[in-house]
């Protein structure tokens, strides 16, 4: 089925949509007078206004988190470095053989 043949909702709607935007509401309450209609405007807008400050806190959160990722990013780097600069150090040392037989040195006194 092409999408111009679609019916019901797609892209080109003969119906009314479902939500409205705060726009729409604001709108809707200067048409529609009743103070029943203006109490449910408000409480309409204001649920937008709080939306729209959730959002921007999770965008500042989202920000911060992106930052933080990057330094634990450069972070990881530089401790990887130093640890491969440590790995021969902390590597056990072979043991010393001494020879076997008997060895006369000279004391210095």
């Amino acid at each position: 089925m092409t999408s111009s043949s679609r019916q019901g909702r797609g892209r080109h709607r003969k119906y009314l949509p479902w939500a409205f935007t705060e726009h729409g509401v604001v709108m809707a309450a200067n048409v529609l007078r009743s103070p029943k209609a203006m109490a449910m405007s408000l409480y309409v807008v204001r649920a937008f206004v709080r939306m729209r400050e959730e959002l921007m806190t999770s965008a500042v959160i989202m920000r911060r988190l992106t930052e933080l990722d990057k330094k634990l990013i450069t972070h990881d780097v530089i401790l990887r470095d130093i640890y491969e600069k440590l790995r021969p150090l902390l590597a056990p040392r072979p043991p010393r053989r001494r020879e076997i037989g008997f060895h006369v040195g000279m004391r210095k006194g």
